[in-house]
């Protein structure tokens, strides 16, 4: 397809073809679910506007990712990085001394429907990749290099681009490429978490799909001895926006029975999040019946046990861009698993 004879609908289709991909990309760059969807929209507009002057030096796909990383790298000059709770503070919050203290949005690393970021891929390897690369500790940890060495670890680590491609890209030489990726692996190393849920299977394995079988049991019966049997000694809840976290079983059960009771009851759907296990939670909606969205639980596995547990709770803007509904008058077996 030529330039000048490439029709509207050609180009849109040739455009969307890379959407997810480009999300993907966006995303780790951003660690903001709506600021990548928002940077991919802008490449594509960007790309549609110029189409006209793209000489086919470089392949299609390679222009919108010159395009998305310029989009990502004016947005982060602003030097904002976002993290999770326990990457703002070095101790956990004494369960003594919890304190619901939300911060703006713009704090927090966000979840991601796996759907909107993972094209489908017939290759196991790349797609066990593909997620490991979207999991909030290492999406946490690429927070921490600056955009460009973020860039060259992305586009070299997870997507495979060759030192030439990336170094083409960027307007850069292979030396000054292959010198960002080593700077960018020596700050990932010294993240030792930056792997800790890379042992999650998939698909999951029959042991973890058991442990799952057992949370939501656990969770939804409000039982703490049962949900204390499935958390890891070093077990982390976390609840953006506020910058509580919480270390240990019983803290974190602890919590769950005091100021976070009003869980009791919930009910539990399925979602795929960040290349891990989570669910939807919704509470018992006394004014309406049924039930009302409260949270996006994120779910990291190691070793038999729950490790990480993660709730982000701005219901408004997490449920749509799931696709999950608003209120539930059902059980959620009754409800088709979500993204």
């Amino acid at each position: 397809m030529s330039n000048g004879t490439a029709t509207t609908t050609d180009l849109e289709q040739q455009l969307e073809k890379y959407r997810v991909e480009l999300t993907g990309y966006c995303y780790r760059m951003l660690g903001s679910a709506f600021e990548a969807e928002d940077a991919v929209q802008d490449t594509m507009v960007r790309a549609w506007r110029s189409y006209e002057k793209f000489e086919g030096r470089s392949s299609l796909r390679s222009w919108l990712y010159r395009i998305a990383t310029n989009v990502c790298l004016d947005l982060l000059t602003a030097g904002n990085k976002r993290a999770r709770p326990m990457d703002l503070t070095a101790e956990a919050t004494p369960l003594a001394q919890a304190a619901l203290s939300p911060r703006p949005d713009h704090t927090w690393l966000e979840p991601m429907p796996d759907t909107r970021v993972l094209p489908t891929t017939a290759d196991p390897a790349e797609a066990a990749v593909a997620k490991e690369s979207v999991r909030l500790a290492f999406m946490a940890a690429l927070q921490q290099l600056p955009p460009k060495q973020r860039a060259v670890l992305i586009l070299r680590e997870v997507l495979a681009w060759k030192a030439s491609e990336v170094a083409e890209l960027l307007g850069t030489t292979v030396a000054s490429v292959n010198s960002a990726l080593q700077r960018a692996r020596a700050t990932l190393a010294e993240r030792a978490d930056s792997g800790a849920d890379a042992s999650v299977s998939d698909p999951l394995d029959e042991e973890q799909q058991k442990l799952l079988e057992r949370y939501v049991a656990a969770f939804e019966g409000y039982d703490m001895t049962a949900l204390t049997a499935l958390l890891h000694e070093d077990a982390v809840m976390t609840m953006p926006p506020f910058d509580l976290w919480l270390l240990g079983p019983s803290d974190i059960t602890g919590f769950m029975t005091t100021l976070g009771a009003a869980c009791a009851g919930s009910r539990l759907l399925p979602v795929q999040v960040n290349g891990l296990p989570g669910f939807a939670q919704y509470k018992p909606d006394e004014e309406a019946g049924g039930f009302t969205p409260w949270a996006v639980q994120v779910l990291e596995i190691s070793g038999g046990r729950i490790t990480g547990f993660h709730c982000f709770l701005d219901t408004e803007r997490w449920f749509p861009l799931f696709g999950l509904p608003l209120h539930l008058e059902a059980e959620p077996d009754q409800i088709e698993e979500r993204a």
